[in-house]
């Protein structure tokens, strides 16, 4: 299991366990994490589980996937270089403790 660090937009944190291979999305959901929505189930097909990966997290996290960018471009929250959809961000050993900040909205 791997360790991910939710941080919610007014400061509030909440640490889940999280099965290797899964994605962030799944294991906010799987948590209850408020900030999550996920509308589209996974399928980047929206913009509803965008987060920032901590700045000290973004090399380790990886590049967006293709088609990302696109998506982003129609959260409804400030997109910014850290800026990643959360279905896209595989969980893996090598980010155990990873910390991801919530946007005040999804929609």
């Amino acid at each position: 299991m791997t360790k991910i660090i939710f941080i919610s937009s007014d400061g509030n944190e909440t640490a889940v366990e999280a099965a290797d291979g899964d994605n962030v999305m799944r294991a906010a959901l799987a948590n209850d994490v408020d900030g999550i929505v996920a509308e589209c189930g996974g399928s980047m097909m929206c913009a509803t589980c965008h987060c920032y990966v901590d700045e000290a997290w973004t090399d380790a996290v990886g590049a967006r996937a293709d088609g990302e960018e696109d998506m982003l471009e129609s959260a409804a929250c400030e997109v910014r270089p850290t800026s990643r959809l959360s279905c896209q961000i595989r969980i893996r050993p090598e980010l155990d403790g990873l910390i991801i900040h919530l946007p005040e909205s999804q929609t």
